[in-house]
């Protein structure tokens, strides 16, 4: 692929531009505070993947100030160039992600400002790799506050209206400190209030024999083994080609369902609607459609299946349900299944994630307080759902709410933007079809509530503001003339 002669440095001017003539961003108006000599931050975002960024970019357009915090290196947020194994995305190419409304911030306008319009038609599908390039030249365009290496340790929400973060700075050796914000954000992706799910029985094997499709592994050190692969999903998928492409001698796919699914049902509600609406639904209609998704399934993308198929050594098994596994004497792992045993070297689990707070010791003091759907919605009959029942029940901004009432001040300063908000607040927390919306809509939010919470400070500061429009030389009195009576 060629590179035009205008390139990035144009597309960037043209961004710069569409900023400028629009007033982005807006002035910090937020009245600056501290705590005992502390800066206090009016946002402050944990996560700088998609959503940390989308959101971040959206607060700091209206003119609150923000700061990211992530535990990654720089350019390493979320999955996109670690452990997510797809080779392309999964989304249409055409979706707008995190572009805000911006033409100038798609990711179509910095592909073809580097391949052109013809490299663009004949694109396929967005490489993994090359979003990720993408989001790193979003945060360094657009001049994001992001702090790298920042472990969270805790989140301690606070009576008088703050929230204590308490970090280590992995670039200073681990150095602990503080900071203080008026409001958190939790951009903490996939596994937001958790983690990855395995089964007990997974934990028993030794740690070396197994792994969690969501860990950090190379396809090159399965090369000569034999591989279980358990689940039919997606990073099934992508983990079971990756270690075909790394040399295993024979991929076993375990897939408990009889069928993959084969439409991708979420598709059918993908409109604006969904995206501006779903949060304000009644609580029964959430349900159902999340229930629905999470019953019928995501089917793989056809051309990850291909990429497993294409291998003469990878063996799909339908209906073959895993119960367990153990270690023999001479190391082979036995995987019990419903159609009889199965040796392997090695096995990997391609099982999913769940909320579990006790994977997340930084939510240890707000976990307890937190309220979820179970704790005052009872499911319908026949749609018992674990997953979505163990989900925060959210208010309208994505805020935390108490399980009872006063026990946490503070808890609702609180926000959860990942994916353990689908239920209360749909796909508009992580998903690339609805994150600009997500974003936005958020960040809207939050101004209005920073403004509401000032609001003495501001009709203060306008009742200050002496700025004149008028020297009063602009004009000269008149003499008013004299009336006379009408004659008769």
């Amino acid at each position: 692929m060629t590179t035009p002669s205008s390139g990035l440095a144009a597309l960037e001017a043209r961004l710069q531009q569409d900023l400028q003539q629009l007033c982005l961003p807006a002035k910090r108006w937020v009245p600056a505070r501290t705590e005992a000599g502390a800066e206090v931050l009016d946002t402050a975002i944990i996560g700088g993947g998609m959503a940390g960024l989308a959101l971040a970019a959206s607060l700091t357009h209206l003119g609150v100030q923000t700061r990211i915090f992530d535990r990654s290196p720089a350019g390493f947020e979320g999955p996109w160039a670690t452990t997510a194994r797809m080779e392309t995305l999964r989304s249409p190419k055409e979706l707008t992600g995190p572009a805000l409304g911006f033409a100038a911030l798609t990711f179509r306008a910095w592909f073809e400002a580097q391949f052109g319009a013809d490299a663009w038609a004949a694109l396929d599908k967005i490489p993994r790799l090359q979003w990720a390039d993408y989001l790193r030249w979003y945060r360094a365009v657009l001049g994001l506050d992001v702090r790298n290496r920042q472990s969270l340790l805790a989140v301690l929400p606070r009576a008088n209206g703050l929230v204590q973060l308490d970090f280590a700075d992995d670039e200073d050796g681990g150095r602990a400190y503080q900071v203080l914000a008026r409001h958190v954000v939790l951009a903490t992706g996939r596994d937001g209030l958790g983690g990855p799910w395995v089964p007990d029985w997974v934990k028993a094997l030794p740690g070396e024999r197994w792994a969690h499709s969501s860990d950090v592994w190379d396809g090159a050190s399965l090369k000569g083994l034999r591989v279980a692969v358990i689940g039919g999903g997606a990073s099934a998928m992508d983990a079971a080609a990756t270690a075909l492409e790394g040399g295993a001698a024979r991929v076993d796919l375990l897939i408990r369902r009889p069928d993959l699914p084969r439409v991708n049902k979420g598709k059918g509600a993908g409109n604006p609607g969904m995206a501006q609406g779903f949060w304000s639904l009644p609580d029964e209609w959430k349900w159902r459609f999340r229930h629905y998704i999470n019953v019928q399934q995501v089917p793989p993308p056809h051309g990850s299946t291909l990429r497993v198929s294409r291998h003469a050594n990878a063996h799909f098994h339908l209906g073959t349900p895993v119960s367990g596994a153990s270690q023999r004497a001479d190391g082979v792992l036995r995987v019990d299944t419903a159609k009889g045993p199965l040796a392997a070297d090695f096995l990997i689990c391609c099982t999913g994630f769940r909320t579990d707070w006790s994977l997340r010791p930084e939510f240890a003091a707000i976990a307890p307080q937190v309220r979820l759907w179970q704790d005052r919605f009872a499911a319908p009959e026949g749609e018992d759902d674990a997953e979505l029942s163990e989900s925060p029940d959210l208010g309208p901004l994505y805020e935390f709410q108490p399980k009872t009432p006063g026990a946490c001040p503070g808890l609702e300063r609180i926000r959860c933007f990942n994916y353990a908000a689908a239920l209360s607040q749909g796909a508009s927390a992580g998903d690339i079809p609805q994150i600009s919306d997500g974003a936005q809509r958020l960040a809207r939010g939050l101004a209005a509530q920073l403004l509401a919470e000032d609001v003495e400070s501001h009709f203060a500061a306008m009742t200050r503001f002496s700025e004149p429009e008028l020297d009063g030389d602009e004009w000269t009195p008149a003499t008013f003339p004299a009336y006379e009576e009408q004659q008769p």
